[in-house]
């Protein structure tokens, strides 16, 4: 005997869960993803030994063409182009200000002044209540704002976006104290240190958000749809009953 097909609705859930695998997946290649972490701290790495050993000149030349040398590579392979450009300039502001004031530790300084920005914007999202890692997967699902409205949703979204306020944070205070210090190789480490580990916090957390916020949509989602039948058999009653 074969099997009964599988009716439409049976097959929705599978659908929306697949596509929300997907989402996530986007939403932290949009925040970077693993293979951005490590595309970043190779020219870091390869600046500061070529430094070491050659001097200010051609580590500097060394970082910006291992940054063009990976933007090239995730380009043929077809990876994300946003985050391969960002970094491939971010590289070469770090550079051009290394070059500009004549010290290895300039190379770092674009990147601390980027986290207390990056802090300071994910802070303001929270407080102006627009959590940013909300609003970032808003517009990746395309189910609109309905979380807003939701106080576990919001508050998991706004949780989300705080850890991300923390990273940024240490990673200010941590790197401008080194920075001030006239320790680049510590400032180096501290640079890789406080990248793979916090960020990957960050992340965890991050997917969390989304996985509570979009179970709470989708029982908001249901709701409306509860209520909007309500009101139409309601409706219907009350000008059937008036026709009888």
């Amino acid at each position: 005997m074969s099997e009964p097909a599988k009716t439409e609705e049976e097959d929705k859930p599978a659908d929306k869960s697949e596509e929300s695998a997907e989402q996530e997946k986007t939403l932290l290649e949009q925040m970077g993803g693993i293979s951005g972490l490590i595309y970043s701290s190779v020219p870091v790495v390869v600046f500061v030994l070529v430094n070491a050993l050659f001097g200010l000149m051609p580590a500097i030349w060394s970082a910006v063409g291992v940054a063009v040398a990976i933007t090239v590579l995730r380009i043929v392979r077809k990876e994300p182009l946003q985050p391969a450009v960002s970094g491939f300039f971010g590289v070469a502001i770090a550079a051009f200000i290394a070059y500009r004031t004549g010290s290895a530790k300039g190379f770092f300084l674009f990147g601390i002044w980027a986290s207390l920005i990056y802090g300071g914007v994910f802070l303001l999202s929270v407080l102006v209540r627009w959590p940013i890692v909300g609003v970032i997967w808003s517009f990746l699902d395309g189910h609109g704002w309905l979380w807003r409205k939701d106080r576990k949703a919001f508050r998991a979204y706004a949780i989300a976006t705080l850890t991300w306020v923390a990273v940024f944070g240490a990673r200010f205070t941590v790197q401008r104290w080194l920075y001030d210090e006239d320790q680049t190789g510590w400032l180096a480490f501290a640079r890789l240190a406080m990248g793979y580990p916090l960020t990957a916090i960050a992340l965890v957390v991050t997917v969390w958000a989304v996985r509570a916020a979009g179970h709470r949509e989708r029982d908001l989602e249901r709701a409306v749809v509860e209520d909007d039948r309500a009101v139409e058999q309601r409706l219907r009653a009350k000008y059937s009953g008036e026709s009888g």
